[in-house]
């Protein structure tokens, strides 16, 4: 008798299961994900340090401590940097071996930085050339 309890209790537990299933109630549209960026294309400490380097290139030159020539070879090198990046990004991922190697050539970069600044070559104030 127990047995034909829980039986029937099963049945019509699966039967009101389906048959809720089949009502006409809408059931609410789940929003589609938000477009996400690609999966391993992300570089976002590159960015940052890409940026930070080109702010002190352009301090370098409003102050002085870079000659027009220093910039615009330190510029270029920047420009190289960002083409390395986007060669990296054009097939959907950026491999570690990638990050390494855009990180090495700013590593390089943020040196030359660093030596022109200091190399006491100056753009004079009178002139606007350098010495």
């Amino acid at each position: 008798m127990l047995i034909r309890h829980a039986l029937a209790a099963a049945v019509l537990a699966a039967t009101s299961v389906a048959a809720l299933a089949q009502t006409d109630v809408p059931t609410p549209a789940v929003p589609a994900p938000a477009a996400a960026p690609e999966r391993g294309t992300a570089t976002p400490l590159i960015d940052q340090r890409e940026q930070r380097q080109q702010d002190r290139i352009r301090a370098g030159r409003e102050s002085g401590d870079l000659t027009k020539k220093e910039g615009r070879r330190l510029r270029a090198e920047q420009k190289g940097i960002d083409r390395m990046q986007q060669r990296a990004e054009a097939d959907g991922s950026v491999t570690h071996k990638e990050r390494e190697r855009i990180r090495h050539a700013q590593r390089h970069a943020a040196k030359d930085i660093h030596r022109q600044k200091n190399d006491g070559a100056t753009k004079d104030a009178t002139t606007g050339t350098g010495k």
